[in-house]
């Protein structure tokens, strides 16, 4: 998508605190937690905001901020790839704290307070409204939809933009004109019936939400309402009688939590892409099913945070893994330049990440590799390399390592699996040793025959000698 998206909404901050249980209190039958991490991550339209600009969109987020270490530290997680426009309002942060081990959360505890509403929207907060090539509200019920300044620039803007509005049902009902609302099933029901909205008598489940749905569309004078229906995939209706219904894709476990932010925000910069309505809502029907495959906003998180051009890199990955382990679940590791990642690569970090829980890299820096491979390598600098491995859904962190071997970054990380290409295979790998020193074990992964980065460099420098040079004249039509 070319051009800016505005988040609207409320930020929170969402913070997992992980631990392992073994154990029940002694004094009362309830679990105690150990080896506690603290994993904190954007929530509500502060997730919105951050998935939209780890996609690569340029991003500002409008909120209602707060004067706290919250409010502080929710900001740091998103710029500087969010630009932040605060609304200042007295309160605290709202945070969410989900208290989790062996992947479920055993229990939600939530914290902050707004003290009044957005009277005034802010000079600029009002020209990131005007700049606007598309905008998405992110409504979670705290106040801010219900400034009679906000709605009427939202109003203005979705004469000339495609407004994507995610409702709650403690907030306000969408402008009229939004091209696109995307409650869930049980909201729409909430909605329909804060409207006066009911269905056929004795209609099918999905006859009945047809109508609450089309009720909807002509209530809040929508250009169409999308209905999200988690593993079922989502209802599109513009307002008549036979809405269109898109299946999601099989989703095997994963984590649910941020699904309905995902789906809002590829709808709406796949609108702001050129996209018709249904094309928007097939896409983001599919990025919500693989954001629960990927393991929910928590997997999303920690992908981002792994790695940065700084090359902060190391406490990222340490993370990551303290993360999984506090969870009881097996940590990988693999390695490697990936100079030119190619399709022998894909299928060795795939196979490696089936192996565990999560899959660290640990890749060669540009002066390790230099040393290693000669004259002209690498082709690709680290911190491209970098971002182009966590771009892969296989791939959980990114540590960049300087020396010859990963030895130190082993020692450090102590993953429960080291895996390696099988070119090595019928050999002893170099880093079984260290392995075994904490309880490791290195495995050999299938080679995939004929895919090299030294014969694609080989093959790209022989097309470049063999290529016809063209002349000017030749390449005018």
């Amino acid at each position: 998508m070319r051009g800016l998206l505005v988040v609207i909404g409320d930020a929170m901050l969402d913070i997992d605190v992980v631990g392992r249980v073994s154990r029940l209190c002694p004094d009362t039958p309830v679990p105690v937690l150990d080896d506690v991490v603290d994993s904190p991550r954007p929530g509500g339209a502060a997730l919105a905001a951050a998935m939209a600009a780890a996609d690569g969109h340029d991003v500002v987020l409008i909120a209602p901020w707060f004067d706290d270490q919250d409010g502080a530290d929710l900001k740091r997680l998103l710029e500087p790839a969010v630009r932040v426009v605060p609304l200042l309002l007295p309160g605290t942060t709202a945070v969410k704290r989900r208290i989790r081990a062996a992947g479920q959360t055993l229990v939600r505890l939530d914290s902050g307070r707004q003290a009044g509403l957005v009277e005034e929207l802010s000079a600029a907060a009002a020209a990131a409204l005007r700049a606007a090539t598309v905008v998405l509200v992110a409504d979670y019920g705290r106040g801010l939809t219900a400034s009679p300044q906000v709605r009427d620039c939202l109003r203005e803007r979705v004469r000339d933009v495609p407004v994507v509005w995610d409702p709650h049902p403690r907030g306000e009902p969408p402008v009229a004109g939004v091209h696109l609302a995307t409650p869930n099933a049980a909201e729409v029901a909430i909605w329909a019936e804060r409207h006066g909205i009911s269905a056929a008598s004795g209609s099918s489940p999905l006859a009945a939400l047809t109508d609450l749905t089309a009720g909807l569309v002509s209530a809040w004078r929508n250009r169409a309402v999308a209905v999200t229906l988690g593993e079922r995939g989502a209802l599109l209706s513009y307002g008549g009688d036979a809405p269109v219904v898109f299946p999601a894709p099989v989703a095997v476990g994963g984590d649910t939590c941020g699904a309905g932010d995902r789906f809002a925000v590829t709808a709406a910069t796949s609108l702001g892409s050129g996209m018709v309505t249904a094309e928007a809502v097939q896409a983001a029907v599919l990025a919500a099913s693989e954001h629960v495959s990927h393991g929910g906003a928590a997997a999303f998180a920690r992908r981002r945070s792994a790695v940065a051009p700084d090359r902060e890199a190391l406490p990222a990955a340490a993370q990551v893994v303290a993360s999984v382990r506090a969870a009881g679940g097996v940590v990988v590791a693999t390695g490697g330049c990936f100079d030119l990642l190619h399709a022998g690569h894909v299928a060795t970090l795939r196979s490696a990440r089936s192996l565990g829980d999560c899959l660290v890299v640990c890749l060669n820096s540009d002066a390790s590799i230099a040393r290693l491979k000669g004259t002209g390598r690498p082709v690709v600098c680290e911190a491209d390399r970098a971002w182009v491995l966590l771009a892969l859904g296989c791939v959980d962190a990114v540590l960049v390592f300087d020396e010859d071997t990963p030895d130190v970054a082993l020692r450090r990380l102590r993953p429960d699996i080291w895996a390696k290409g099988g070119d090595y295979a019928g050999s002893e790998l170099p880093e079984s040793q260290t392995l075994r020193t904490w309880g490791g074990q290195a495995v050999v992964l299938p080679y995939v025959q004929g895919r090299s980065t030294t014969s694609l460099v080989r093959t790209a420098a022989t097309s470049l000698v063999e290529a016809p040079s063209i002349t000017v004249e030749e390449s005018r039509p």
